[in-house]
């Protein structure tokens, strides 16, 4: 291994080392009230050298939702590369965003944040944000691909517009899981079914929707 190949494998090293000591002091004390210090601190880093490497904390928290994008579609690539119609890969792709928000709670509040617009962009961060954007556009297309492919064999209607209905899908399904955070206790504690039951209805719902009449 050469001299270059070796400084960038300690820088990238370098990066995640960081990243892992940022995901720490936001996931625990939110991204408002963490700062550079507690992160140079966490990461045992003089805060010079954590500059070198992200040039503000609105940069540091783009790395963490740029690694959590790549968590999801690593999540979805693997009901993509398994086997099923391209109907039922769309449902095991719903499923594996749900079982995603409750298993990373943290991450999954993360890309919320980011979706949502919440920390603007400043042309110091515009790198390491489009980099988030790619990411995620890469996890819309690859719900696209599983409907795609639902089309091509039959399992899904034709006159559904791939990338579309996946963000419809999205949207849906981000109400869902939003709505279960927030009404779980009270309908747990005061309705005659389950707060679970909502995504498995939800589901069937989606089904309907895309399957051929």
């Amino acid at each position: 291994m050469g001299i270059k190949e070796r400084r960038d494998r300690e820088k990238v090293q370098r990066q995640n080392d960081i990243l892992d000591a940022a995901e720490k002091v936001f996931f625990e004390k939110g991204y408002n009230a963490a700062t550079m210090d507690d992160v140079a601190e966490e990461a045992e880093l003089s805060k010079g050298t954590l500059y070198l490497y992200f040039k503000n904390r609105e940069e540091l928290y783009f790395g963490l939702t740029h690694r959590a994008l790549l968590n999801l579609r690593d999540r979805f690539q693997k009901v993509l590369d398994g086997d099923g119609t391209g109907l039922e890969k769309v449902t095991k792709i719903g499923r594996a965003f749900h079982a995603y928000s409750q298993e990373e709670p943290d991450y999954y509040k993360t890309i919320a944040q980011f979706e949502m617009a919440q920390l603007g962009a400043t042309s110091e961060g515009q790198e390491v944000e489009q980099k988030c954007h790619q990411a995620g556009k890469g996890v819309m297309e690859q719900v696209a691909a599983a409907i795609i492919q639902g089309i091509e064999d039959g399992s899904i209607r034709k006159d559904v517009h791939p990338l579309k209905t996946a963000f419809l899908l999205q949207g849906l399904s981000n109400g869902v899981i939003q709505l279960m955070a927030r009404e779980g206790k009270h309908v747990d504690a005061f309705e005659d079914f389950e707060m679970d039951d909502l995504m498995d209805e939800f589901i069937q719902m989606m089904i309907r929707a895309l399957e051929p009449n």
